[in-house]
């Protein structure tokens, strides 16, 4: 090797180190504490929530990536707070760092609006209810700016109620491959109703409301001083709300002082199915997420739901400050609490008892099957003309659907049936059974009615109906009387009540001439070629064996 080669691969000189500019760093912390807007609203919502607010009206247009609006009844910011509001680390709910173990409140670093400020056009409008007046003022990278060209960045008096209205707009703006990787603006509105339900349930004491921007119907509207299973009901349908159980649970007695903690659950029984699971946890009032609570409940519904099939949970755990730390990620959606495993347990246990109580009785969806009556056999025009009705109808609901996503109708599953009984009477089983062959027959046969000028002549179907109850005819041959009466006195009182009230299931064996009937509830093996067959000799007895027994005929 020549000493130019050993020269190429010497290794390159090290690099300066250089410090970051300072917006450099704001925008990069930013990124990590707003993804996408629901993760904005969240700060924002949680911060009206802070500030006491009873009402939250939200506006989102653009799935909030072009205006994200928040106006609550809060208590307001002062005006001698704006001109800092916008700065990192600046907050009203944190003096010291020991403040983090008796923490009650939401936000504590102060770094929410310094980030959108950083990602997006901030403004603010605020009054206190010891204010004349509101001030509205604008901020961009953390600093109070002008309004207007040769204006002065500081706060202007406006017109305004109590508690403060946060508005973003152009989010992302200076971050183009974050804004290009959220185009799909249905789906973070999604994301920012998803979020705003988790809240709204969890606070139902607070009316919370939210709609697209120029549309005056919110898709998501509820009152104040409603309650849980209420709000729930609202939010989630009443399928829920019907299904819905309750759990009360606290720590043991033998628990220390710091290490206490109690549980609010609302979950659904064993009545309900749904295609995904519905997990709502909330630890000390935050919204997170907790991947060994959410496998260990979902576990408890595996043995009692069927496959597929999903429940609704809602659980509200309380622990004592000290127990819990919050400042384990940017976005606080993760927290780190004592005794996860017993709390885990514990929870789990009571869930467990509750299903296992109410478990005793089951709803199941059926579907009855319609018996008699003409099959209309539609023709070609009139497909097309239904297909684009119902082209036409789903548009319109899809229209009316803020979300903007077809809602397909539920697909009813086999084991969400029951098997029902063809004696069961339907309106069309009480009209006569006509071949549609011979509607024209019958056609023609009111016309000869009519043209014979008879009144009142009626017209007799040509086909009776299917179903004929079989009457016994009379008789007045001793002979043949005294062997209806040995019939009688001699048949199998069980087997008769089973073959006369029985429904058929299906064919097992077809070669073996075995098939399953069901009778009240229990399920019978029947030969159906015994039972089939009427002997020609009066000693002649058919053995039938049903699940297991041998009934005799004679």
């Amino acid at each position: 090797m020549t000493g130019n080669e050993e020269s190429a691969f010497e290794p390159p000189a090290p690099l300066p180190i250089r410090r970051l500019q300072e917006s450099l760093i704001n925008r990069i912390a930013a990124g990590e504490i707003i993804h996408r807007p629901a993760s904005a609203l969240k700060e924002l919502l949680e911060n009206s929530l802070d500030a006491g607010a009873t009402s939250i009206r939200v506006v989102v247009k653009d799935g909030g990536l072009k205006l994200l609006q928040i106006q609550d009844n809060g208590c307001g910011i002062r005006k001698t707070d704006l001109p800092i509001l916008a700065e990192r680390f600046t907050t009203s709910k944190l003096s010291s760092f020991s403040d983090l173990s008796r923490l009650t409140t939401y936000g504590f670093r102060g770094e929410a609006l310094a980030s959108i400020s950083h990602v997006a056009h901030l403004s603010v409008v605020t009054k206190t209810r010891s204010e004349v007046c509101a001030y509205k003022a604008q901020y961009s990278d953390g600093r109070l700016v002008p309004s207007q060209a040769g204006h002065t960045p500081d706060p202007k008096p406006c017109a305004g109620n109590d508690g403060t209205i946060i508005t973003i707009e152009d989010l992302f703006f200076n971050i183009p491959t974050r804004l290009s990787a959220l185009r799909n603006t249905s789906d973070e509105y999604s994301r920012i109703l998803d979020v705003i339900t988790k809240y709204a349930i969890h606070n139902p004491k607070v009316s919370f409301s939210c709609k697209k921007a120029g549309s005056g119907t919110p898709e998501i509207s509820t009152p104040s001083g409603s309650t849980t299973p209420q709000t729930i009901g609202m939010l989630y349908g009443h399928t829920v709300t019907k299904e819905i159980l309750h759990a009360d649970i606290v720590s043991p007695d033998n628990t220390k002082a710091d290490e206490t903690w109690s549980a609010q659950a609302y979950f659904t029984s064993a009545n309900y199915q749904a295609k995904k699971t519905i997990f709502l946890l909330f630890i000390n009032h935050r919204l997170v997420e907790s991947t060994r609570l959410k496998r260990a409940l979902e576990g408890l519904y595996t043995g009692i739901l069927p496959k597929g099939a999903s429940p609704f949970i809602y659980l509200s755990l309380e622990i004592h400050p000290r127990a819990v730390d919050v400042n384990v990620h940017p976005t606080k959606k993760e927290v780190h609490f004592l005794n996860e495993d017993v709390i885990t347990e514990r929870i789990c246990d009571s869930v467990q008892d509750i299903l296992a109580e109410k478990n005793s009785s089951r709803t199941f969806e059926y579907q009855t099957l319609l018996t008699g009556g003409i099959a209309e056999q539609p023709s070609t025009s009139d497909k097309k003309r239904k297909g684009k009705e119902r082209e036409r109808e789903s548009d319109a609901e899809v229209e009316e659907n803020g979300l903007g996503s077809k809602q397909e109708p539920r697909k009813v599953y086999s084991h969400q049936k029951v098997r029902t009984s063809l004696q069961d009477r339907t309106l069309d089983s009480m009209f006569p059974v006509i071949d549609p062959s011979q509607i024209a027959d019958l056609a023609g046969s009111e016309k000869t009615s009519k043209s014979s000028g008879v009144p009142g002549t009626p017209v007799t179907p040509a086909v009776a109906s299917r179903y004929r109850e079989i009457t016994e005819s009379d008789c007045n041959l001793t002979s043949v009387n005294a062997l209806r009466r040995v019939l009688v006195k001699k048949r199998h009182k069980s087997l008769t009540e089973i073959l006369e009230k029985h429904i058929f299931v299906g064919i097992v064996d077809l070669d073996r001439c075995l098939s399953l009937v069901q009778h009240s509830t229990k399920l019978y093996l029947v030969n159906h070629g015994a039972l089939a067959y009427v002997p020609s000799f009066p000693n002649m007895t058919v053995t039938t064996h049903v699940s297991g027994r041998n009934f005799s005929i004679s």
